[in-house]
């Protein structure tokens, strides 16, 4: 028996049913896919949309060309008060990069203007009864995981949210039982808990410090994360790691239904890890679930990921058979433990997503038995460093740092549990050099900073591209030699 999500009734807003003429600001533009999806859905919709974003035209070239033959007012390298409040503004929506305590969206809400995300008015505009997935770390494995479960069953699967794909681009496309799957971060889960909104199926993969540069502590965060299931209703879905106890204050406080996942298999509803096998428990005999042998579903936590993801799959409607066509198919995602490329042997590892410090341990150890030469450090999220320093020096051949606010806390940690550190460099292509001057065959040059990447890089994407493009120009110079 399983729960098919056209059969529930969709959360909706009802504020700007029709957005002809309404005055509309779009808070940061942005250089992916959000700010962009926000402007253009506005615009075609007749909305009067200025666009405003501190950084100038140059750097944001590629996202003006995307708004090339629409009517939107653009505002760069600054941001005018009169953009932001009634009437010139009657809605302002936030990119996620803008903080909610920012001053000027509190100028607009004192104003009278209304303060949304692209996500809200994604969910106030969709048909579909959506799944949503958040965690501080695994979010966007289990989010592409369970687009290949779906589309494996309906081809025609929506996937989009904190993934670079905008939500609202997506609309066209989405009937009322078209399974649509969306990743959300801490930021985008902010406006959905001020208007009190949630999707049909809440998947909460875990929840471990970070971002404290942007929250008030971690208790702050970890509810932040937490309200994803805050709205759901009793006809909705909690899909939790069943062990993991910063996630037990939303199970024991939402009024939605709940399906866990974990290690180790046992009798309550839900999806468990046992072996090589996913077992899938609920109203019925059990169904086993054989793991691809691949190395992307090999270690612990992409193993959760994929418990997760078949857990939603699974009340989304799709049957077991796509679920394992899912995982099958499922190899990987960019900038998250990415295999660049081997070269003599040896794996060069973007993992470049890893910014927090339990992200980065998990990919560190997830090379337990081979020899890992590790590129870390960047800017201070203000997350504790020691553990992951302990990993490092225990786990890691050699350390090369990026230069960063961050580095000299982490190799302070380091160097305290009884590491070293080769050097601390203000490039990548220095750091992939270092790295890779002390492999031997079978070794791992591996990119997982636990740090955040402002300083050297435009954010966490540029660093991974940085990577690559310094392990190709490696490759390039072996081939030659």
């Amino acid at each position: 028996m399983s729960t098919h999500l056209s059969d529930i009734a969709v959360h909706a807003l009802t504020d700007f049913p029709r957005w002809e003429g309404v005055r509309a600001t779009v808070m940061g533009l942005g250089t992916r896919a959000g700010g962009v999806g926000v402007a253009r859905y506005l615009a075609e919709r007749g909305a009067v949309v200025t666009v405003t974003d501190l950084r100038p035209a140059e750097e944001l070239a590629a996202s003006l060309a995307q708004l090339d033959g629409l009517d939107v007012r653009a505002v760069l390298g600054r941001h005018d008060e009169a953009d932001f409040t009634f009437p010139g503004a009657e809605v302002v929506i936030r990119n996620p990069g803008v903080r909610r305590d920012n001053r000027l969206l509190e100028l607009a809400r004192r104003s009278g203007a209304r303060v949304e995300m692209e996500m809200t008015l994604f969910l106030a505009a969709c048909r579909a009864p959506v799944i949503g997935i958040t965690g501080t770390k695994g979010k966007t494995s289990t989010t592409a995981l369970l687009g290949e479960m779906l589309r494996a069953w309906r081809p025609d699967a929506v996937v989009a949210g904190n993934m670079g794909i905008s939500a609202l681009g997506q609309l066209n496309r989405i009937e009322r039982d078209t399974p649509v799957a969306l990743e959300l971060s801490s930021w985008q889960l902010e406006a959905m808990d001020e208007r009190q909104l949630a999707p049909h199926v809440a998947v909460l993969t875990n929840i471990y410090p970070d971002h404290l540069d942007t929250y008030r502590d971690f208790d702050d965060y970890a509810e932040t994360k937490r309200s994803i299931a805050r709205h759901l209703t009793a006809g909705d879905w909690l899909v939790a790691w069943a062990d993991h106890e910063p996630a037990r204050p939303a199970m024991d406080t939402t009024r939605g239904r709940q399906f866990g996942f974990g290690m180790g298999d046992r009798p309550s509803e839900g999806v468990w890890v046992e072996r090589d096998s996913l077992v899938l428990r609920h109203a019925g005999s059990p169904r086993w679930l054989p793991l691809p042998p691949t190395r992307w579903l090999a270690g612990p936590y992409q193993r959760l990921n994929a418990a997760a993801a078949a857990a939603a799959a699974h009340l989304a409607g799709a049957p077991a058979e796509a679920i394992l066509a899912g995982l099958a198919a499922f190899t990987g995602v960019e900038n998250r433990a990415e295999l660049v490329a081997t070269i003599g042997a040896v794996d060069f590892v973007n993992d470049t997503a890893a910014t927090a410090p339990a992200a980065a341990i998990a990919s560190i150890q997830g090379y337990d038995g081979r020899r890992v030469h590790l590129i870390a450090g960047g800017a201070d999220k203000r997350l504790p460093l020691d553990e992951l320093g302990h990993a490092i020096a225990t786990h890691a051949a050699t350390v090369t740092l990026l230069d960063g606010t961050a580095s000299p806390a982490l190799r302070e940690a380091i160097e305290r549990h009884g590491g070293r550190v080769e050097a601390t460099v203000d490039s990548m292509a220095a750091a992939v050099e270092l790295a890779a001057g002390a492999v031997s065959g079978g070794d791992v040059v591996l990119l997982a900073p636990g740090c955040a990447s402002f300083g050297l890089f435009r954010d966490e994407f540029d660093r991974g591209q940085r990577f690559r493009d310094a392990v190709a120009g490696l490759a390039s110079r072996s081939a030659a030699s």
